[in-house]
């Protein structure tokens, strides 16, 4: 345990160590790549303010230019003009925004100028001798008898026979030129061959040549500045230069590495803390994987214990399925049973009646053949055969009787096929009619013109509709009008039959299919209650339904509802 717990303080140490040493990575990466960023922004930065300060002044450039070609000037030269060379000047000054516009003769004294005031000779200055030669003479100076920071291009004046007679001086003001643009990021300044500032968007560094470098150095490709040089500038900054030869000038701009630092910082804290995250979530799960097999090894011991039991009271279910299946096939032997004792009750309801249409057609056949012997005696064949026919046709007659009571009384399997439901209402009621008769009630059925094929059973078929047309036949006993309506009818894929009898009705039809229920006598042959609740259950086997209920012209009406086949569901 003490060798697991030092293991795990190690591997704890290590991992730490790994952490610091990737948040060191990361900072030292993200670093560069910020200052990288920052640079690309700061040489951008930089030419955008180098080409704004040029193109200010390429105006005044192009001012001296213009205006040593106007021919106003040239007269000036050679004497008094009446003050229109002073006018000029005044007048495109004020219109240009230009210090002062000075006219300079050949031996560099100023002949008219812009603004009054004591005038001096600039013979012997570089941007004069350079304009005395035929170029653009360009200088920038920090004092003078203007008492500011100018720039000043001096363009040569061309005789009209060829030599430079004269010399056109545009000043500028720096100052309007930086007001524009004073304050804005990063600090940018530009400085002349001394080093000195010149013109800067920080009024604190103008005039300086000491800009507070403490220390300088190169760090990923760049030149880093350490200063002191007051709140204005940052104490760690980027420092990037540009010379622009075309005003003699630097260009120099410092950007505050701090932001690059956060970033790098922040860079790699989040880096630690995934690590850390994660290696706490190794951890953690680490130690409940150990956890886990712990609890696992003691489940398995408990598992290999109940396995034990688990075998012993699967036996025991399995005993008891065994039973359970043993006695679901005794009661389905049981059921069975009951519905053909339920059958073999009606023929025997029906017994007295099926033997008188029996025994009717016996005696008429007996007769016809006595009589037939007698014509054939005499010769008289017609006659005979006339009896034969007749005899013949009674035959065929207790035939059918006795299929049809051979075909109920038989054990039909339960498979649900397609039945002509008008055959089984055909046959029930040939196997019927003579109760029917007997008890003077009067049917009433009229057969559908085409086969209604349903889903179902016919031998089950007619029991049920044997017991409905015996239920009804015993409920009128006793009335005066005995009438029994059968009728057939398709609705919504479906087969309606109605058995209706003009009897008293029915007392609780909530009760009338719960079995053993019944308003008859108790005996030996009747009374059980089985009938219609025997007949619920085989409408409910195919698929179908059974209702019953009181008429609104008096008597019960019970509705037996099946599944049409689909031959019968296209006709």
């Amino acid at each position: 345990m003490i060798g697991s717990r030092i293991r795990r303080a190690l591997g704890v140490l290590g991992f730490l160590a790994l952490v610091a040493a990737l948040a060191l990575a990361v900072q030292h990466w993200g670093f560069r790549a910020a200052l990288n960023e920052a640079a690309r922004r700061g040489v951008s930065d930089l030419a955008l303010a180098s080409d704004r300060l040029t193109g200010e002044l390429q105006r005044y450039r192009q001012l001296a230019v213009l205006t040593a070609r106007h021919p106003d000037l040239a007269p000036r030269l050679d004497g008094p003009d009446g003050g229109r060379a002073e006018a000029l000047l005044r007048q495109t000054a004020d219109m240009t925004g230009a210090l002062d516009i000075v006219l300079l003769d050949a031996r560099g004294r100023e002949v008219a100028a812009a603004v009054e005031g004591p005038r001096r000779g600039h013979i012997g200055t570089p941007w004069f001798e350079r304009a005395m030669d035929g170029a653009l003479g360009v200088a920038h100076l920090s004092s003078g008898r203007y008492g500011r920071r100018i720039f000043l291009f001096a363009a040569p004046l061309f005789a009209p026979e060829g030599p430079v007679a004269g010399v056109v001086v545009v000043v500028t003001d720096v100052e309007a030129i930086e007001a524009s643009w004073r304050g804005d990021r990063p600090a940018l300044f530009f400085t002349d061959e001394t080093g000195r500032v010149f013109v800067s968007n920080r009024s604190e560094l103008v005039g300086r040549a000491d800009l507070g470098l403490v220390a300088r150095h190169r760090e990923a490709g760049h030149e880093i500045w350490r200063m002191r040089a007051g709140p204005y500038l940052p104490e760690r900054g980027l420092h990037l230069a540009q010379p622009l030869p075309v005003i003699g000038l630097t260009g120099e701009a410092l950007l505050d590495t701090a932001p690059a630092r956060r970033i790098a910082l922040l860079q790699a804290a989040a880096a630690a803390a995934l690590c850390l995250a994660f290696g706490a979530l190794l951890f953690l799960a680490t130690i409940r994987r150990h956890t886990l097999a712990r609890a696992n090894a003691r489940l398995e011991e408990r598992v290999a214990r109940r396995t034990v039991a688990l075998q012993a009271v699967n036996a025991d279910l399995q005993r008891e399925v065994a039973e359970r299946a043993a006695a679901e096939e005794r009661l389905r032997r049981a059921q069975a049973d009951l519905v053909q004792a339920g059958k073999l009750s009606a023929l025997g309801q029906m017994s007295a009646g099926i033997s008188h249409e029996l025994n009717q057609p016996l005696m008429a056949i007996r007769s016809f053949a006595e009589n037939a012997e007698t014509f054939l005696e005499r010769g008289n064949t017609q006659a005979a055969g006339r009896n034969l026919e007749r005899i013949s046709e009674l035959a065929r007659r207790m035939g059918r009787i006795i299929r049809n009571l051979r075909a109920f009384a038989r054990q039909e399997s339960a498979a649900v096929v397609d039945v002509d439901l008008v055959a089984v209402v055909e046959a029930a009621l040939e196997m019927a009619s003579a109760r029917a008769r007997q008890a003077d009630v009067t049917i009433d059925w009229t057969p559908p013109g085409t086969p209604v094929v349903v889903r179902g059973g016919e031998v089950r078929l007619q029991q049920v509709l044997l017991n409905l047309i015996g239920n009804a036949i015993d409920a009128m006993e006793g009335r005066e009008d005995k009438r029994l309506v059968i009728g057939l009818s398709r609705a919504s894929g479906r087969a309606r039959l109605t058995v209706r009898d003009s009897g008293p009705g029915i007392g609780e039809p909530d009760r009338i299919f719960d079995p053993f229920y019944t308003t008859k006598e108790v005996g030996a042959a009747e009374g059980m209650g089985l009938g219609l609740s025997i007949s619920y259950g085989l409408v409910q086997s195919f698929g179908g339904a059974i209702r019953g209920r009181n008429h609104e012209a008096g008597g019960a009406e019970f509705t037996v509802e099946l599944d049409l086949a689909r031959e019968s569901e296209a006709a």
